[in-house]
């Protein structure tokens, strides 16, 4: 497990990981867009607070691909079955 060093809002973060840095960096990029939004709807807003609805606008945003992910999965075992019944005819 290595360190990875990142910067969300300006602040310095080492995150530990057995991931590629690249990625870390991505994620620590992403988190920073995201609080960058927030303060630019609401500059005065705390830390805190910004961090929780960071969090939360992430979070719906992984529940969302989760549901569509499940939708197309559904689908694909749908229409698996349809070819199945074409094949055994």
């Amino acid at each position: 497990m290595r360190s990875v060093e990142v910067q969300i809002l300006g602040q310095s973060y080492s995150i530990k990981t057995d991931d590629e840095e690249a990625y870390i960096r991505s994620l620590a990029k992403y988190i920073d867009e995201k609080l960058k939004e927030i303060y630019s709807v609401a500059p005065s807003i705390n830390q805190s607070r910004a961090m929780v609805m960071a969090a939360f606008g992430i979070t719906d945003e992984l529940f969302k691909l989760r549901m569509e992910l499940q939708r197309l999965d559904g689908m694909i075992e749908e229409k698996t079955k349809i070819l199945s019944n074409f094949l055994e005819e």
